[in-house]
């Protein structure tokens, strides 16, 4: 019986009892538990060095009014980041491989960071929909295709992280087949895709980090221009 290569993007059940829970809570496993020592153990370290350093990256550009969205946005990238993580997992699949979940997330952040800009500063805000110096003929046109391109901004967020994440999953599931296909008649063949193969996990592992940073990135890209 043929399966369609788009059924890893569905939500994998065990006794008919879906497995997106589990898989879900499994990361929560490397938080590191309280303890009264004031460093837990190296890898709690190694997570709030990586905070630390990432929300240097995130909120060094924004202002002091945009800095209040520190959590917001490193909750986000470490949110995104174990989901994306989670479709490497056996018995698991992507949440954000999924179109309508990242636009979820997209368009209220995005809607966010222009209503900010709104409140605080109206006329800088409205501002960027028409540079100075234009031509009295081009006005019309010019804040059309602005405001245009300002909508366009959360489709763009969401379709980036879900064609990474699905192009990348689509790739290894190509692989995987062909292996095992290759595995009695071209063992040598079968041999070296497998290597391929462990070297594309590896890059999917930090295209799934990458692209969590740059939906983030972005977003504090968006509140700069509003703060």
């Amino acid at each position: 019986m043929m399966t369609s290569f788009f059924n890893q993007f569905m939500t994998p059940t065990l006794l008919g009892v879906p497995l997106t829970l589990m898989a879900v809570a499994f990361p929560l496993l490397t938080l590191p538990a309280p303890a009264r020592n004031w460093v837990n153990n190296r890898l709690a370290t190694i997570q709030t060095w990586a905070l630390l350093a990432a929300t240097k990256q995130l909120l060094a550009p924004i202002s002091a009014h945009g800095q209040k969205w520190a959590l917001i946005l490193l909750s986000l990238m470490m949110m995104l980041i174990t989901m994306n993580l989670l479709g490497l997992l056996p018995y698991t699949f992507t949440p954000t491989a999924q179109l309508s979940m990242n636009m979820a997330l997209a368009v209220p952040l995005w809607l966010a960071t222009v209503l900010v800009g709104l409140r605080n500063q109206p006329t800088t805000s409205l501002g960027h929909l028409l540079p100075e110096g234009t031509p009295t003929l081009l006005i019309p046109p010019l804040i059309v295709i602005e405001t245009i391109s300002l909508v366009m901004r959360p489709l763009a967020l969401g379709v980036r992280l879900t064609a990474n994440l699905t192009a990348g999953h689509l790739l290894i599931q190509l692989i995987s087949t062909a292996v095992f296909s290759l595995l009695t008649t071209m063992p040598a063949v079968a041999v070296l895709m497998t290597l391929v193969l462990l070297l594309l996990t590896l890059l999917e592992i930090a295209v799934a980090m990458i692209q969590a940073y740059v939906f983030v990135l972005l977003l504090a890209l968006y509140l700069q221009e509003n703060t």
